[in-house]
């Protein structure tokens, strides 16, 4: 009143006055007042600008969002344009490391060196794999899963990374909906929140891991927007730690960002997870405040099947070599000659080749069988799978195994990760190598 009696024009204008109503949205107002000269009257209008207001949040948000969203595609498009490179030194660093293991004694003074740069090689290639899946772009292998067979199994593992202080609380949701995911993948999420959850514990705590079927829908979907209507499988981790401010809860999920001391943290965990949970057009939701601790929920869609069939478990087989003859095609020639000195410790005789077309030359001049094909999938004059398919016309017993240091989405392009194709990602160790060799020769089907 005060304003309206001074009669100062610019003292009787409001803007965006807000009117809270109880149980109701916030409603916003503009109003206008002017005094009519003579007279103790003034004369007020008022305009409901409530969806103004509520559009500019909208919009705000909206922008906010796409900047996030091209923030993580541009640190995706990093990840995958340096992994090839990346990718092919590793295997370089670990591969020698291998070899000169096997012909030191454990006690020689330099076989604690190696075997300290094989595990920085080995730390290095999982930075790469969770860059990987950060960006989307790992390779993968989809199973139809169970999730609380799937969590069930990894409860003792999750146990001894926890320590003794911490209780591990498991509640498995009743006839849960299976899903359809790389098992690796769902390793990757319940370690990474597990250690997080763990971090958040000053002393001693507790973390609850539980599942369960649900619904979501339009109007739901409406406040989250990385979520489509639809039936999810709920695995959620919680825990009563530290919790988190909103200010640092905006940042989780970015790549490198981490609120742990300097050596005890990359940065990269939470990013692997949302990458991961993305990649499987799932989506996240994160409550926490400072001292109540923190609940990850992680939505995963629903896989329907009218026959779903269990996921079979194989006991992982001892490496072994052989003495087959296998025509390896590596473009690089460090890497081929790595290769070719590894396959001939396992017993093998090698047709080495740097291109391509030196590879059909060897196929066509050999007198004798070839067994299988260990190809690299991006070269020079022809992909992997076509100078396959040329060599399977000439050779129609031989296997095929394909390796390659890019990432998935560059791969799947040239057909490598389809059903029943034997593939090996780069870097790999002697043992990755023997075992799956074995298993692409013993494979009744050759499909190139």
């Amino acid at each position: 009143m005060e304003a309206c009696a001074s009669g100062d024009p610019s003292r009787m204008q409001w803007e965006d006055v807000p009117i809270f109503r109880a149980g109701e949205e916030t409603a916003y107002i503009v109003a206008r007042n002017m005094s009519i000269p003579g007279q103790e009257m003034m004369i007020s209008t008022v305009w409901d600008v409530t969806d103004r207001k509520r559009n500019e949040a909208e919009k705000e948000k909206l922008q906010a969002q796409l900047l996030q969203s091209q923030k993580m595609e541009s640190v995706g498009r990093l990840a995958g344009g340096v992994a090839h490179d990346f990718n092919n030194m590793l295997q370089t660093i670990l591969g020698y490391c291998d070899l000169s293991l096997s012909e030191l004694e454990a006690t020689n003074p330099l076989h604690e060196n190696l075997r300290e740069i094989h595990k920085a090689a080995m730390r290095s290639a999982d930075l790469t794999r969770q860059l990987l899946a950060f960006a989307r772009k790992q390779t993968v292998s989809p199973k139809i899963l169970d999730l609380n067979d799937t969590v069930g199994g990894m409860l003792k593992m999750l146990q001894r990374l926890l320590g003794e202080d911490i209780d591990l609380a498991w509640l498995p949701g009743h006839d849960l909906w299976p899903v359809k995911m790389d098992p690796s993948q769902l390793d990757q999420i319940l370690a990474n929140l597990a250690v997080n959850a763990r971090d958040a514990i000053a002393d001693t705590g507790k973390i609850t891991i539980e599942t369960e079927n649900v619904s979501r829908d339009a109007a739901y979907c409406a406040d989250h927007p990385d979520c489509l209507p639809g039936e999810y499988v709920l695995l959620a981790v919680s825990d009563n730690g530290c919790g988190m401010d909103k200010e640092i809860l905006a940042q989780i999920f970015e790549p490198f960002f981490t609120t742990k001391e300097k050596d005890k943290g990359t940065g990269l965990g939470l990013a692997t997870v949302y990458g991961v949970v993305r990649q499987n057009n799932g989506f996240i939701n994160v409550y926490s405040e400072p001292g109540q601790g923190t609940t990850f929920s992680i939505y995963l869609p629903s896989f329907s099947s009218e026959e779903v069939t269990p996921t079979e478990t194989r006991l992982a087989e001892e490496p072994t070599g052989g003495t087959e003859t296998v025509l390896l095609v590596e473009d690089e020639a460090t890497l081929l000659h790595l290769g070719k000195t590894i396959l001939q410790r396992l017993g093998y005789t090698v047709l080495a080749a740097s291109t391509p077309m030196a590879a059909i030359e060897l196929a066509q001049e050999h007198p004798g069988e070839i067994h299988l094909l260990i190809t690299d999938v991006v070269m020079p004059e022809m992909n992997g799978r076509d100078l396959a398919k040329r060599l399977v016309s000439l050779r129609p017993t031989m296997h095929c195994l394909f390796m390659s240091g890019y990432t998935a989405n560059v791969i799947a392009h040239h057909g490598v990760l389809d059903t029943d194709i034997h593939f090996i990602q780069k870097p790999f160790s002697i043992d990755d190598l023997a075992r799956t060799a074995r298993e692409t020769l013993r494979d009744k089907k050759n499909n190139p």
